[in-house]
């Protein structure tokens, strides 16, 4: 990823995977969410409170941003 890209996105981790939700189980307190990136599925553990403001839900685009263990999810 070249500097300007990584300055834009406003975030220090390099590996993004776009794809789209493919499912997402909402539970009292966290929400898991599944994202199909071509020939990968990701899913992470995000709170329902994000999920809910990212307006997460199956079918629409989002990037899995991967840092260390962590899995950030954010829409593009």
């Amino acid at each position: 990823m070249h500097r300007t890209e990584r300055e834009s996105t406003g975030s220090s981790a390099r590996n993004r995977l776009s794809g789209i939700v493919t499912d997402v189980i909402l539970g009292d307190v966290s929400a898991q969410v599944e994202i199909r990136a071509g020939p990968f599925r990701v899913v992470a553990m995000v709170s329902r409170e994000s999920a809910e403001e990212l307006k997460l839900e199956p079918g629409v685009p989002a990037v899995a941003v991967v840092k260390s263990t962590n899995v950030v999810v954010a829409r593009p």
